[in-house]
């Protein structure tokens, strides 16, 4: 739980920082050009796909937040599963906020994005968050193969 907590406030200190202080007129380069902050308002998804399913979208948000919550989270005994479930949370919960209390209105809101790398979407610490989590998914249920309550999901053991 406090991972998900420090991640959601992270995503909500950013997304407040780059509101007061960036110019979507004005992006910065940073890096080199590697990295550059420009300010967005996103009511899609990931690349912005699907822009007038915002809705559905909220809605996707707060059942995968019950379920990750009531279902995945009870059954945590493993490190790395908990920081895996922290991560999803929080980047559930940071994109949900925006959805739900951002410009257009509720459930329709928009998500703030503000991180660009060459030839790649803009994205925001809550979709880091989220990608984060897909990444150890992957490694603990198919490299480590363990299970969310750290039982051993190979066949030898």
């Amino acid at each position: 739980m406090i991972i998900a907590l420090i991640g959601v406030a992270v995503d909500l200190g950013t997304k407040l920082a780059v509101l007061a202080w960036l110019d979507p007129a004005r992006p910065i380069p940073l890096l080199g050009g590697l990295v550059t902050l420009r300010l967005t308002r996103n009511p899609g998804a990931a690349f912005s796909m699907g822009e007038s399913f915002t809705l559905v979208f909220t809605c996707f948000a707060i059942l995968a937040l019950i379920a990750i919550s009531g279902w995945l989270l009870p059954k945590v005994r493993h490190t790395g599963w908990a920081v895996t479930t922290g991560l999803l949370l929080a980047g559930i919960t940071g994109n949900l906020i925006d959805r739900l209390f951002r410009e257009p209105g509720p459930f329709r809101g928009e998500v703030i994005d503000f991180i660009q790398l060459p030839y790649f979407a803009i994205f925001n610490v809550a979709d880091i968050c989220i990608t984060s989590a897909a990444v150890l998914v992957i490694w603990l249920s198919v490299v480590r193969q363990v299970s969310p309550a750290g039982i051993s999901l190979r066949k030898d053991a």
